[in-house]
């Protein structure tokens, strides 16, 4: 699988889902006199300093003011161990007094603050004159161990990545997840997350692309399967009629058991995997026996596609278990 132009995924949503990123395959830029690592910025400049740097390595961002004591404190340490890291973050100082308004847009209140950019947006922070120790732990939690390997540095990115989905940015997800392809183009977990963008986006038609043009041993990993899974749910249920319609029939007729298993995979799909669950608990509970144990098969395949730790599956999982073991 290449990432050229028969790579349904390498030009991105929009084009602008093409991540750039570097997993350990060159080596850091070398730090210019007095620290290329380490600058000062204004308000003009906080864009191209923080916001577009972030989006090449991690970026620390300092909130301080010379009259502040633990900032004195801080800034020296802070610099030695982002000197040490070699640009795996960079830090970017800004004094508060002179430049008051982004910190008063991102809510700081007290300083020292430490802010931690990826990818164009704040993730991450501390505040206070805190030790060496837990600074060499922020950043490696931020940029990955030191000395880790690419695929330390990609695992890394792909948890960002879910993080940013997770939180419902679903663009600066996918710019993780291609950047992650670019790395790595048969990354199952990068393949399957940028499946789940595209989902998200409405991009239905490219997701069956991007999944139909896989090679087969990927097909058999366990991300891509549960991917090809959740398609092939959407795909069904836009077959399945109008919930509207199913809803009045279950009004009418609260034992139509096949309107209510229709009316589940359908709130499935739109993300309502709670009340999907419901309604395929109340079929077990009403008639076990409606197509050979149908709800508790099509339960189980819900469990699969949302995973073991979704609370959907966690609360549907202990309802289920109390009606087969009562």
């Amino acid at each position: 699988m290449s990432s050229g132009t028969n790579n349904p995924y390498s030009g991105g949503y929009g084009g602008q889902m093409s991540g750039t990123m570097s997993f350990g395959s060159q080596p850091a830029a070398s730090p210019a006199a007095g620290g290329g690592y380490i600058k000062d910025t204004t308000t003009a400049a906080f864009t191209k300093d923080v916001l577009e740097e972030s989006r090449r390595q991690p970026v620390l961002v300092d909130f301080w003011a010379p009259w502040c004591g633990p900032c004195k404190q801080l800034t020296p340490v802070l610099e030695k161990v982002v000197n040490e890291g070699n640009g795996r973050v960079k830090l970017v100082k800004l004094n508060i007094d002179d430049h008051p308004s982004i910190p008063g847009q991102l809510g700081i209140q007290s300083i020292p603050a430490i802010i931690a950019f990826v990818n164009g947006r704040p993730v991450d922070g501390f505040m206070g004159a805190v030790p060496e120790s837990q600074i060499r732990q922020f950043i490696d939690k931020l940029a990955g161990p030191a000395g880790a390997g690419p695929e330390a540095e990609i695992e890394s990115a792909l948890e960002e990545a879910r993080a940013l989905f997770d939180g419902g940015d679903i663009d600066g997800a996918a710019q993780l997840f291609a950047a992650v392809l670019q790395a790595d183009p048969e990354n199952a977990k990068g393949i399957a997350g940028m499946f789940e963008c595209l989902v998200a986006l409405g991009e239905t038609a490219r997701a069956r692309q991007m999944l139909d043009s896989l090679p087969e041993e990927l097909t058999k990993q366990a991300p891509i399967q549960a991917a090809v899974l959740k398609l092939q749910q959407i795909e069904e249920a836009r077959k399945l009629g109008d919930p509207v319609a199913l809803e009045h029939e279950l009004a009418l007729n609260p034992d139509h058991h096949e309107a209510r298993m229709k009316l589940a995979k359908i709130l499935n799909v739109q993300g309502n995997r709670e009340e999907a669950a419901e309604h395929l608990l109340l079929i077990m509970r009403k008639d076990r026996t409606f197509d050979d144990d149908g709800a508790r098969r099509q339960l189980l395949q819900f469990f699969e596609t949302w995973g073991p730790k979704d609370p959907a599956t966690i609360s549907a999982r202990r309802k289920l278990s109390s009606i087969l073991f009562s």
